[in-house]
């Protein structure tokens, strides 16, 4: 493969009803052609001049030395233990860069933060759910200078590290298991992806390998269902379905659109999607190399496997083909009573809508299609019906050798061949974008916080080289996730304080702490505030994988789908109370809980999680049935553990619910409530502590 070259910031954007330029040498090239005195025949320009290659995330990685710091600087911080010495010092390189940059900014890093904080952060962070009582003891007990990393590997060596991993990239690449738009149809074994997702970070897949799959899986390994799951990650984007037309030019337009901007945003951190409809405003990626981009994808189209026997696939077509002649026959029915009259028989129809079977077992993938390959051209301001010139196949032109040719249309296995240029080791964007956010889910914001935006536009990296040194260690330790993870949070740097002696200098100079002063407290996100209330009541399901469970919501929401009968809760009332990220991820209905905690809302790529504040919070922890539910499981869980006495249900409270004593305030606080409130009530109000809702 060819070197990936430099670029910078000065670009070009030339269109006929717009003209932005930037640099001494573009002002020049307009000064020329406005007095004609630049014509046919003139050298002809560079595709991309040297000054846009040089932007800092498209320049080939550095391999910075580890700074040095200040005794002072580190004074809080005692030196790492022979416990780590098999990661060669990595650990303390981190340390340093953070240190040398705190000390460049007159700042000062906080104490190591206390036991109890720290495990039950580790836990948030790596698996998703609070430690028990039982496993704080057993921590806290334990002096040897070993006791957390041996924490940390068995942590990384749970099942539950893929489920909370995989939250993460699921938002990346707006994974659900429905359409969107008005029919919001369901993509039948579209949970598959969701558990080949979970399963590769628990197997600790290489991330070169993990990418490849998702983007040309199929091509790869025709016969191998693991790789057609893989690459079910092309079908994850919203669809608008045209009845009676699915393929026509309008529809096969935004599929491929969503397709490309996901690669770039997903992949390579960059807005692709902005050259679509002329030249990037701000990166240098011209429009056509966009649509060179999409040439990999020209011949992609869906496809589900179904894994039943032709048996059981005629059977399902016989059952389903006569239910819906009902429906349909009822449906005419229903126009002819009158209109005070259609309700009763409308109500029918949901209920044999309801009947309907199941989808047999389904792959829901994507295969290579040569004769309905796509013709892919140039389109004027982005518009499916004005084509302007046919391209081919190319990656971005500005990481290529100027000049560099593309592919022609009809390249056999072309994803595999973008998915080769997108992994190659020496790729400036691929580990940058990817330790960037294994960082983000650790510390809250990214080295670079603009996680799907390297570009121009997007967040300088607060460390630049802290990034490099950990992009470097990624594609030099295989690509293993699991060994990120396990640096960062062997650091000091993640194991600091939330609370700083010197908390004043660092709001004044640092407010947003972007040079990693102290550790961030955090909300609970969504997920993980469901699932910390059914661990902490004694209620969880660890059932892991399967189809996805669809639990009771409101009747007025579920009516209001296109077809409620999409919406078929589960029967099993012990699968309402497994892990939130095997909860259904339907596009038009998110479960209300999941949404006022701000999951997102699955239609684009959601790097980051916000955490809002506003009442319905409230209102829903503490009027909810979710939580109502649960402060009665969590009462009786009391009840069993420690009987009546008050005192001890209050302690056996706080254990659970915060992993750590009562205050004495507390336990006071505590009993008097319980001499006038029930103990549901008072298991209620642990769900709303912030002790139970953030992570220090």
């Amino acid at each position: 493969m060819s070197p990936l070259l430099p670029f910078g910031l000065v670009f070009t954007k030339v269109r006929s009803e717009v003209t932005l330029r930037l640099g001494i040498a573009v002002l020049l090239d307009m000064a020329l052609l406005g007095t004609g005195l630049l014509f046919a025949g003139s050298a002809p320009k560079a595709e991309y001049r040297d000054s846009e290659r040089k932007h800092w995330s498209l320049l080939p990685r550095t391999h910075p030395e580890v700074p040095a710091f200040s005794q002072k600087a580190g004074a809080l911080w005692a030196t790492n233990s022979d416990a780590l010495a098999d990661l060669g010092g990595t650990v303390e390189a981190i340390d340093a860069f953070v240190l040398s940059r705190l000390e460049k900014e007159g700042l000062q890093a906080a104490a190591p933060a206390g036991r109890r904080t720290l495990i039950r952060r580790l836990y948030f962070d790596l698996i998703g759910l609070p430690p028990s009582p039982a496993e704080v003891a057993d921590f806290l007990a334990d002096k040897s200078p070993a006791a957390y990393p041996k924490l940390v590997e068995h942590l990384l060596g749970s099942p539950h590290y893929g489920e909370r991993r995989a939250l993460h990239w699921l938002d990346v690449v707006r994974f659900a298991e429905s359409e969107g738009f008005e029919y919001d149809r369901h993509m039948p074994g579209a949970w598959r992806f969701r558990d080949y997702v979970i399963q590769s970070f628990n197997n600790d897949k290489p991330y070169d390998q993990f990418v490849r799959e998702q983007l040309a899986g199929d091509e790869i390994d025709p016969d191998k269902n693991e790789y057609k799951i893989a690459a079910g990650f092309h079908r994850l984007g919203a669809v608008r379905r045209n009845a009676g037309n699915q393929e026509v030019s309008s529809s096969r337009n935004e599929v491929l659109t969503e397709r490309t901007d996901i690669i770039g945003a997903s992949f390579l951190g960059l807005t692709v999607g902005c050259a679509r409809c002329h030249d990037h405003m701000f990166d240098p990626i011209r429009q056509k190399d966009y649509y060179r981009l999409q040439g990999f994808l020209a011949a992609t189209q869906e496809h589900n496997l179904i894994l039943a026997t032709e048996e059981r696939q005629a059977d399902w077509k016989a059952r389903t083909d006569q239910i819906n002649a009902k429906v349909k026959a009822l449906k005419e029915a229903v126009k002819k009573l009158p209109t005070d009259e259609r309700q009763p028989t409308y109500d029918e129809v949901l209920r044999l809508e309801a009947t309907l079977p199941g989808p047999l077992p389904t792959i829901c993938s994507i295969q290579n299609d040569d004769e309905k390959r796509t013709e892919i051209h140039v389109l004027e301001r982005g518009n499916y019906d004005s084509k302007g010139e046919a391209v081919g196949i190319r990656a971005l032109g500005v990481l290529l050798p100027e000049g560099a040719p593309g592919l022609p249309p009809e390249t056999s296995a072309p994803r595999t061949k973008l998915a080769e240029w997108i992994t190659d080791p020496d790729h400036p964007l691929t580990a940058r974008v990817m330790v960037n956010r294994i960082w983000q889910s650790h510390f809250g914001q990214g080295i670079v916080r603009t996680a799907n935006d390297f570009g121009f536009n997007g967040d300088r990296p607060s460390h630049p080289e802290l990034l490099d040194f950990l992009a470097n260690e990624f594609v030099e330790s295989g690509w293993s996730v699991k060994h990120m993870h396990r640096l960062i949070v062997l650091s000091h740097s993640y194991r600091q304080s939330s609370r700083s002696a010197h908390e004043a200098a660092g709001i004044a100079n640092d407010p947003e702490n972007r040079f990693f002063w102290r550790y961030s407290r955090r909300r609970l996100q969504a997920e993980e505030i469901r699932d910390a209330m059914l661990a902490v009541s004694g209620r969880l399901n660890t059932k892991r994988g399967g189809k996805s469970i669809l639990v009771p919501v409101e009747e007025g929401l579920v009516n209001l789908l296109y077809k409620p009968s999409q919406w078929k809760v589960a029967a099993d009332t012990r699968d309402h109370e497994r892990r939130s990220v095997y909860l259904m991820a339907k596009r038009n209905l998110r479960v209300p809980f999941m949404e006022v905690f701000d999951q997102p809302p699955l239609l684009t790529s959601c790097y980051r999680r916000e955490s809002s504040t506003h009442a319905p919070q409230a209102l829903e922890l503490l009027n909810g049935d979710l939580s109502n539910n649960l402060a009665a499981a969590f009462a009786e869980r009391l009840r069993k553990e420690v009987g009546s006495n008050q005192v001890q249900q209050v302690e056996r409270a706080y254990l659970l619910a915060a992993g750590r004593d009562a205050t004495g305030e507390e336990l006071q606080l505590g009993v008097e409530f319980l001499k006038e409130q029930p103990l549901r009530e008072f298991a209620l109000a642990m769900f709303n502590l912030n002790s139970f809702l953030y992570v220090n």
